[in-house]
């Protein structure tokens, strides 16, 4: 499945009036509040989002964001948790600042489960890393349990 019918099924279950996204990236999915550490990536979303009054963007590192605790109904991440440096460590910020009966929603790539697949995927990661900032071999899945 594409990417972009992964985003539309995850936008279809964003509930509540205050939504959150971390690493907003170029605006692609924009929803309510949004941060990305770049630049150049939020300055492509201020151009989709110009005239939108609801739509908040600023630039803020997820591994420490500026929001109080509770503050967002559902918080939403697509594919950003293989740019960010600690990602436990993001992942325990997003609880932090989801509402206690709000919904977290992660759409993420993770390294393959296939012994042979995840061994060719840990030997090029490097290539990924250095051209675009993203770790193809991250293992998502104990990544989430850990935090």
């Amino acid at each position: 499945m594409a990417v972009s019918k992964w985003r539309e099924k995850v936008i279809k279950k964003i509930d509540g009036e205050k939504i959150f996204e971390v690493g907003v990236g170029t605006g692609k999915n924009l929803d309510v509040t949004g941060i990305d550490f770049s630049k150049k990536m939020l300055k492509i979303a201020r151009r989709k989002a110009k005239g939108l009054d609801n739509i908040k963007l600023l630039e803020m590192d997820g591994q420490k964001m500026e929001f109080d605790d509770n503050s967002f109904d559902t918080v939403i991440t697509s594919c950003v948790f293989c740019s960010v440096p600690d990602p436990v460590k993001g992942l325990k910020e997003i609880g932090r600042v989801c509402k206690n009966n709000g919904k977290i929603i992660i759409l993420e790539h993770m390294r393959s489960n296939n012994e042979l697949v995840g061994k060719f995927m840990d030997s090029i990661n490097f290539i990924p890393l250095n051209i675009w900032g993203a770790n193809i071999n991250r293992k998502t899945i104990e990544i989430l349990k850990k935090a």
